[in-house]
């Protein structure tokens, strides 16, 4: 399984997608059907599983944002890359177009939330150009900072606090999606944000 894939599956070669009233149950059967074989190894069945899984969420997609297709396109390429990277968290008792809905509520939301940044900069500046190019590169420094204070914690704390805080996906979600205990996805993210405040604090001061 590779990204590659994944940016195949998301071209605009990709057939129409079905209507939003699709059958849930049909979709969930196939989609999670060939997901499975894909997990057994089986490349056919991985790449046919995306361009499903790309006609499932385009649809849905384009019902979220008003049919804005460059918007549709970028986010369907977000939510392809999340899922891929994300199969080692799911579990097969789990409802796959649930797990796969809370990415895409996490990436919708994340979506409306950088569109409304961007608003809010566009005002017209002097040098508007390097104002971007800097908080470009600042939101990517973010991304790979949180990435090396969430490694830094142990699987029981870091799977809760990417599922609820990163992905958007609720306490019994997550339980569901890493077979841990309601009370432990809980447990595991208060003492995982308490670890990375204390690791914050301790870079902090180390620069005093």
């Amino acid at each position: 399984m590779t990204t590659g894939d994944v940016d195949s599956a998301a071209g605009r070669d990709v057939p129409a997608p079905e209507p939003a009233s699709a059958a849930r149950p049909d979709a969930e059967r196939r989609l999670t059907a060939l997901l499975l074989r894909a997990l057994d190894g089986d490349k056919a069945a991985y790449r046919a599983f995306l361009v499903d899984l790309t006609r499932f969420l385009r649809a849905r997609l384009r019902a979220r944002l008003r049919r804005r297709d460059e918007d549709v396109e970028d986010l369907l390429q977000e939510v392809l890359i999340a899922v891929h990277h994300g199969l080692e968290t799911f579990r097969p008792d789990v409802p796959l177009t649930a797990w796969i809905s809370a990415i895409v509520r996490y990436k919708v939301a994340d979506h409306h939330r950088a569109r409304f940044r961007w608003d809010a900069l566009h005002a017209p500046l002097d040098d508007d150009g390097e104002l971007f190019v800097e908080s470009d590169s600042e939101a990517a420094d973010a991304r790979r900072d949180l990435q090396r204070l969430l490694a830094t914690l142990p699987k029981g704390q870091r799977e809760p606090i990417v599922h609820t805080r990163l992905w958007g996906m609720s306490v019994a979600e997550t339980a569901a999606a890493t077979g841990m205990s309601e009370s432990a996805v809980k447990v595991g993210v208060h003492r995982g944000l308490k670890a990375l405040a204390a690791t914050i604090r301790g870079k902090g001061d180390e620069h005093r």
